[in-house]
């Protein structure tokens, strides 16, 4: 009997696992949008497409020269905007992706807390590549908490209160060359208030590991290609690897504000139709 219910569990285990990463008619749309933005960023900074293939060398072979990692975070990325797709849920974290990608290269840029190999501060063609981040994010977060509900909720606020403290004293040393500034200011001012206002530890703690996980990745990519380099010239900084699950944290929490207040703007914009 205890074999049957092991195998069953197990079994279990493994549908939710795919169910997770089931396509919708969504997900052809988000993939297919994702393929046209690079498209349309190649065509915009074309310079910059030509620029690296030209490190490319004929006398060695193509395979040797692909970057691999790059190859790696596209396919993973891919699978996770597909997974289980949904238009209207994804459309507001993408926007907010957006802008809160727009915000802290920004910062990061102004204050010469990393720096682009183009200079830009920031470069317009880096801001895409958050939405798309968000949509993967979420995706694992929704994965890991489909195999943690078990774990108890006191174990989640014991992990919140050492991880998300640990990550603000990282923070405040990395920056505090910087710490003069109003952008850093503001960064230090929402970093607490996302630390001392949770509204919910697991989901939080979630969060912020999923968006660790992808952060070094990332970061790895980026810093290794010298594509943006720190003022530390780490490859990469440790705080740049856990400030992704930071800004993945703080997105998720205005996501949860908009479904909150999105029912109510709706009900006042469907009245204001009725009396017009």
């Amino acid at each position: 009997m205890s074999n049957k219910k092991g195998y069953s569990q197990a079994n279990a285990l493994i549908g939710s696992f795919f169910d997770s990463f089931k396509w919708t008619k969504s997900s052809y749309a988000i993939f297919s949008s994702f393929i046209l933005l690079i498209l349309i960023i190649m065509y915009v900074w074309w310079p910059l497409v030509v620029e690296y293939f030209s490190y490319f060398r004929e006398d060695i072979s193509i395979w040797v020269q692909m970057d691999k990692l790059l190859i790696g975070i596209f396919l993973f990325m891919s699978l996770m905007i597909m997974a289980q797709a949904d238009i209207k849920k994804d459309l507001p974290i993408i926007l907010i992706g957006l802008a809160g990608g727009l915000v802290i290269e920004s910062w990061g840029t102004q204050t010469e807390l990393w720096t682009y190999y183009t200079n830009e501060r920031p470069p317009l063609w880096i801001i895409p590549a958050w939405p798309i981040a968000s949509l993967s994010i979420d995706r694992l977060y929704r994965i890991i908490l489909r195999f943690t509900k078990k774990i108890p909720e006191k174990v989640f606020t014991i992990l919140h209160w050492f991880l998300l403290p640990g990550f603000f004293m990282l923070m405040l040393v990395f920056i505090w060359p910087t710490i003069g500034k109003s952008l850093t200011m503001m960064a230090l001012i929402f970093s607490v208030f996302l630390i001392l206002t949770p509204k919910d530890h697991r989901s939080t703690v979630l969060v912020f590991i999923a968006g660790s996980g992808l952060g070094y990745f990332l970061e790895l990519w980026g810093t290794t290609r010298l594509c943006w380099t720190y003022y530390t010239l780490e490859q990469p900084p440790i705080f740049a690897v856990f400030a992704h699950g930071m800004a993945a944290v703080g997105f998720w929490r205005v996501y949860k504000l908009f479904q909150l207040f999105s029912p109510k703007f709706n009900l006042i914009f469907s009245k204001k139709l009725k009396i017009s």
